[in-house]
């Protein structure tokens, strides 16, 4: 992975981010603008390998850089999510059960 590669996962991050914060809150503003930008990038970075991992290739051709690379961050950046509300859900159950104790 070289530099460009990093600077097109960002920015791609960025808007996969903003679109999954967009569609999982059902907000204008998702989750706000730096977590939306730190999800997608996480995202990105998660759709990309499983993209790689599944050798899912949209054949978009000349596009594939920007199309393909927006869906894998964006499917990467709703698993991200769902990951954290399902992590939330487990620590909000676990620290009731301290304190009911």
């Amino acid at each position: 992975m070289n530099i460009g590669q990093i600077i097109v996962w960002i920015i791609i991050g960025g808007f996969a981010g903003a679109f999954a914060g967009r569609a999982m809150t059902r907000k204008r503003e998702g989750f706000g603008r730096w977590i939306n930008l730190l999800v997608g990038m996480v995202g990105a970075v998660v759709g990309g390998e499983l993209f790689k991992l599944f050798r899912i290739d949209l054949g978009l051709g000349d596009f594939k850089v920007s199309f393909e690379d927006l869906i894998a961050a964006f499917l990467g950046s709703i698993l991200v999510i769902l990951i954290w509300r399902v992590l939330a859900r487990s620590r909000a159950r676990n620290s009731e059960k301290r304190s009911a104790s």
